[in-house]
């Protein structure tokens, strides 16, 4: 893959205000990013997405026909770039629309208003999320590096799979809570384990206890990926075992790093 800089972005600006427009696209021009597509509604999104544009979606939260939320669980759902990376600059705080988001795989939730600092970062991201570079490891060979990815949602699965695939690991298996998880690592050996917090049946701190107390590879490192903000539940995460934790969104760069150093 050529290599691409902020300049080779096209991004789509979702955003009905004028004058917030105005703002966001001054500042994405102001580091470099010069295609950018202006639409006040969702519906407008959709209908301008091909296959091949755009390469990132900026996105309000409250639009006159959806919100943020919804037009990506459409996207997502689509058949059109179902995968394209997606950013959210809102206001908004309350977690029944947040959360959506996170769980879809946003590149980024920036607040209004954002720092340029904040934007710059979240382009990075974009990037790194279409070329993060393979992972590299010394203990063990990459095509036989055998990963676990734990998630009640499918479109976070999907969404963390597209990039650990594109890091270059081929042996992914998938389970949709602790429950199933747990059974496929009775039977199964795995280097490293990725897995969610909040799933119904068995969490994640539960399934973290279970591979520690129960399983023949308690040492596993675990991986936990999460948008959960509660500080003492997730202190209770890190008591279980867990081996790093992460927040939702992520980067790519990020991802990588965590999982060389716990693979290591």
């Amino acid at each position: 893959m050529t290599e691409i800089g902020l300049q080779d972005l096209h991004v789509i600006l979702v955003e009905p205000s004028m004058a917030q427009h105005r703002i966001i696209e001054n500042y994405l021009k102001a580091l470099g990013v010069n295609h950018v597509q202006w639409v006040r509604t969702g519906g407008e999104l959709l209908e301008s997405l091909t296959p091949n544009s755009p390469d990132l979606i900026i996105s309000a939260m409250h639009l006159p026909d959806m919100t943020g939320s919804e037009l990506l669980e459409t996207i997502r759902h689509g058949d059109t770039q179902p995968d394209v990376p997606f950013m959210l600059i809102s206001s908004e705080t309350h977690y029944r629309y947040l959360e959506p988001v996170r769980q879809a795989g946003a590149i980024a939730l920036l607040p209004k208003p954002f720092e340029l600092e904040q934007l710059r970062t979240a382009l990075y991201a974009t990037l790194d999320y279409f070329d993060p570079g393979p992972l590299e490891t010394r203990s063990v060979m990459l095509e036989d590096l055998k990963v676990l990815l734990v998630d009640d949602s499918g479109l976070s699965r999907r969404h963390i799979g597209r990039i650990l695939q594109s890091m270059g690991i081929e042996q992914l298996s998938e389970a949709e809570n602790g429950r199933e998880a747990f059974e496929l690592v009775e039977r199964n050996y795995y280097d490293l384990i990725i897995t969610d917090l909040n799933m119904p049946e068995m969490d994640g701190k539960e399934f973290v206890e279970h591979v520690r107390q129960e399983s023949e590879q308690a040492s596993v490192p675990i991986l936990m990926i999460s948008s959960e903000q509660d500080a003492s539940r997730l202190a209770g995460v890190q008591q279980a075992g867990v081996s790093a934790l992460c927040d939702k969104p992520f980067d790519a760069a990020s991802i990588k790093q965590l999982i060389e150093n716990l693979i290591e």
